[in-house]
C-alpha cells in the first residue's frame, strides 16, 4: 500500500470507528486598557506588545496543561502590576527592574469557564504573591516575568487542577 494512502487511512480511522471528538481546551484573553496598568511595562507602547504576547504564551499553556478537553475559558485582565520596580534615581541601574519584598506581582482579572456553552464558574481575582522571593528557585529565576508567570501558574493549579482539587476535597493530603 503506498504510503501516503496508509496515512491517509490511519487518519480517518477514529472518525471512521466513531471515536468522539475531543477537543481541546481554549483560552482567550483580552486585555482591558493595558495602557492604564499599574506597571510602566504596559504603559509603554513598545515594550506592551511583546509583554501582552509573553502573557498570552503563558495563558494557553496553563489551559493546555490544567483545563479539561471541552472547557473554554474567556478571561478579562483588568490589571498587571509585574513584580519588581524600576528605580530611575538609581541612575546605574534606572532600567533595571528591581526585585525588593514590598514589590510583589499583583495582577486583577475576570474569568469565564464554560463547557458546551454552559456556565461552569466566573469570577474577579486578584492575585499577589508577598513571598515571592523566597519561592525555592526564585533567585536564580531568569526566565523574562518569571515571578508573575509563578503567580498564575499557582493560580490555575489551585483553581483547574482536578487532582490537586480531588485530594483537598478528599483530605487525603497526598
Amino acid at each position: 500500500m503506498p504510503r501516503a494512502l496508509l496515512l491517509s487511512t490511519a487518519l480517518a480511522l477514529p472518525v471512521l470507528i466513531g471515536v468522539p471528538d475531543t477537543a481541546a481546551a481554549d483560552v482567550a484573553v483580552t486585555y482591558v486598557a493595558p495602557e492604564k496598568f499599574r506597571d510602566r511595562e504596559f504603559r509603554q507602547e513598545r515594550t506592551r506588545a511583546s509583554a501582552l504576547a509573553e502573557f498570552d504564551k503563558e495563558f494557553a499553556k496553563l489551559a493546555e496543561r490544567y483545563l479539561p478537553a471541552g472547557q473554554d475559558l474567556a478571561i478579562e485582565v483588568l490589571d498587571i502590576d509585574l513584580a519588581g520596580e524600576f528605580e530611575p534615581w538609581n541612575f546605574d541601574y534606572r532600567d533595571v527592574r528591581i526585585m525588593r519584598d514590598t514589590t510583589p506581582p499583583r495582577m486583577r482579572f475576570r474569568y469565564t469557564l464554560s463547557e458546551a456553552g454552559k456556565l461552569v464558574r466566573q469570577d474577579e481575582v486578584r492575585l499577589s504573591d508577598m513571598n515571592y522571593l523566597s519561592r525555592p528557585g526564585a533567585a536564580n529565576d531568569t526566565e523574562r516575568f518569571a515571578h508573575d508567570k509563578h503567580l498564575i501558574e499557582d493560580w490555575f493549579r489551585k483553581t483547574f487542577d482536578m487532582r490537586s482539587n480531588a485530594r483537598s476535597h478528599h483530605g487525603s493530603g497526598t
